[in-house]
């Protein structure tokens, strides 16, 4: 039996959310968060980096010596 005191007219978001639009809307928040999180460090790394064109080539056999 539905309860009385559930609001089902009005605008839905003058509506308390149920547990399904609850969950929907705590996932969508980590997945923002994670993509942020990403971003940042994705940033911060670029920033960081040091100049590619200016630093040595090194490859497997760059220890020996080459003439």
């Amino acid at each position: 039996m539905r309860s009385s005191f559930t609001v089902t007219t009005g605008l839905k978001l003058s509506r308390s959310p149920n547990s399904r639009e609850q969950a929907a809307r705590r996932r969508a928040v980590i997945v923002a968060a994670v993509a942020s999180l990403a971003a940042a460090s994705a940033a911060l790394g670029f920033l960081t980096a040091p100049n590619r064109d200016t630093a040595a080539h090194t490859g497997p056999f760059s220890y020996f010596p080459s003439e």
